[in-house]
Order: C-alpha cells, then structure tokens, then sequence
C-alpha cells in the first residue's frame, strides 16, 4: 500500500494544479475559524456569529464537517486531473509498462482517495477542537469527545465521493467533463426527487418524507444524508423559531443505513472503475 500511494503522491507532487488546489482546499478549511470574526454592530442590534453557541462542544463537530463537506468539489477537481493525466500524460501505459497491475493501478488510486479523506478529516478534528476549546462554554471531557460519530460520517462521505469522481475520471478521460458529469447527475437526482414528491402529494404520509425514501438509495442523496443541515439544530434558530410557532422535529444523528449505502457505492464505483479499465484498450 505504502508503495502505491508512495507513487501516486510522486506525480501529485510534480502537478502545480493538484498543489494549488490541495492549497486552497485545505486554506478554506482552516478560514472556518473566520466564522467566529462575523459580528453585527448595527445601534442597539449586536450579534457575534460565535456567541450563538456554533462553536459549543459539542455541537462544533456537527457545524464544521457539515460546512467543511460543502468544500469537497475543490479535491474532487484534483482527483478527476488526477485520472486525466494519466491519459493525457500517457502515464497509466507506462505504470503499467513497467509491472503495474491495472488492480494495483486502481488501488493506487483508491488509496489516495483514503488518504485525502483521511488527512481532512484529521485536519477538520484539529481544527474544531481548537475552536471549541476557545469559544465553547462547555469543556467537560465527555462533551468535548461526545458526537465524534459526524468525523466518522464526514470520513465516509468524502470516501464515497471521491470513489465517485475516480470512476468518471476514469470514465469520461477528461476532468472537466468529468466534473460536469457529476454536476449534471446531481441534476438528474434533484429532478428526479422533485418528480418523486409530485408523484405523491396526495399521499398521507406526506410527499417529501415518500420521496426521500427511495432517494436514499441514490449516490449523492445518500452522501447528503450522512450529515444533515445543523442550522435548525442550534439553539438560538429553535428559540426564533418556537417565537413564530414553528417546531423543527427531525433526527440530527448518523444514521448507520446511510453509512451502509454509502459505503455500496464506494464499492460499486470502485468496482466499476476496475472493470472499466480492465476491459479498456489502453
């Protein structure tokens, strides 16, 4: 393993695009902690962001991989180029010219899937923690290590879409029609759900909550699934809301059928990715 993933970083480490967005990725993650510089101080109208209790243990673990998540697309733009120099380089020939097997070829790349999702989720740990020990008024040691379970799902979830991006990098040959491809199936879900709760507004159960158990079982609804809007979780949003007359019921957990499904597609797309290539003529 040490070997694949020793040879996959070598050519990350020589492409100046992959480096610049790795940067990025990585510098968006830590500016997180702007969050807590956000104030308002309009007359009698003050509001500091971090006062609200975004940053509370241990509540800061579900708020940060939530938003930390949104900035996915930034490494999923450095494993589609990834795949696409292999073909534009002519790279993937020569690896296998010189002993590579197009198994150890695919783990390769699956191990550095691994390990992007890894080191971000070890950096978004570090991250939180710091910002909760600063602005959190609860420091117990079983708070601050309690809901540990959202760096699991976000661990999870960054595997999976990774997975996904490999298999059409792979697919497609070409990164940015790679990444259109995931955009446009993103597309196709949402119609496709849309098309769902129109099917059933008549029943009982309520259409939304109809739909969204088939659109489980999709790729990218399941990954979304993983770790839920935490807005409505938060005190101050519960407080305005009970204000107006509104109740937000809804399960804020990881769900473990989530983690399943998404762990499926991990699989399938890598599965799909290896036949792919095997039957390939390179």
């Amino acid at each position: 393993m040490l070997r694949l993933l020793n040879i996959e970083f070598h050519k990350l480490r020589y492409n100046r695009a992959s480096r610049v967005l790795s940067i990025i990725y990585f510098g968006l993650l830590t500016s997180i902690a702007l969050i807590a510089a956000i104030k308002f101080d309009i007359g009698p109208i003050k509001f500091h962001l971090a006062e609200q209790g975004i940053f509370n243990f241990p509540y800061i673990w579900h708020f940060n991989t939530y938003v930390a998540a949104t900035l996915k697309f930034f490494l999923l733009l450095v494993i589609v180029s990834m795949m696409a120099n292999e073909y534009s380089y002519k790279t993937l020939k020569q690896n296998l010219i010189d002993g590579l097997s197009k198994k150890e070829f695919i783990l390769s790349k699956f191990y550095t899937v691994v390990a992007f999702a890894a080191i971000s989720t070890v950096f978004v740990f570090f991250v939180s923690l710091i910002l909760g020990l600063i602005y959190s008024d609860f420091n117990e040691f079983t708070i601050i290590f309690s809901d540990l379970e959202y760096l699991f799902a976000f661990f999870i979830k960054l595997v999976g879409f990774f997975s996904f991006g490999l298999f059409l990098g792979i697919l497609i040959k070409r990164s940015a029609f790679a990444v259109a491809g995931m955009i446009v199936w993103l597309i196709i879900e949402s119609l496709f759900k849309g098309y769902l709760i129109w099917t059933f507004k008549d029943l009982r159960g309520g259409a939304t909550a109809e739909a969204n158990k088939i659109m489980q079982f999709f790729p990218l609804e399941a990954m979304s699934n993983l770790i839920k809007e935490p807005v409505t979780r938060l005190g101050a949003v519960k407080s305005v809301a009970k204000q107006i007359g509104e109740n937000f019921v809804k399960d804020y957990s990881v769900n473990i059928l989530d983690i399943v499904i998404v762990s499926a597609w991990t699989f399938i797309f890598i599965y799909l990715s290896y036949s792919l290539l095997k039957k390939r003529d390179l």
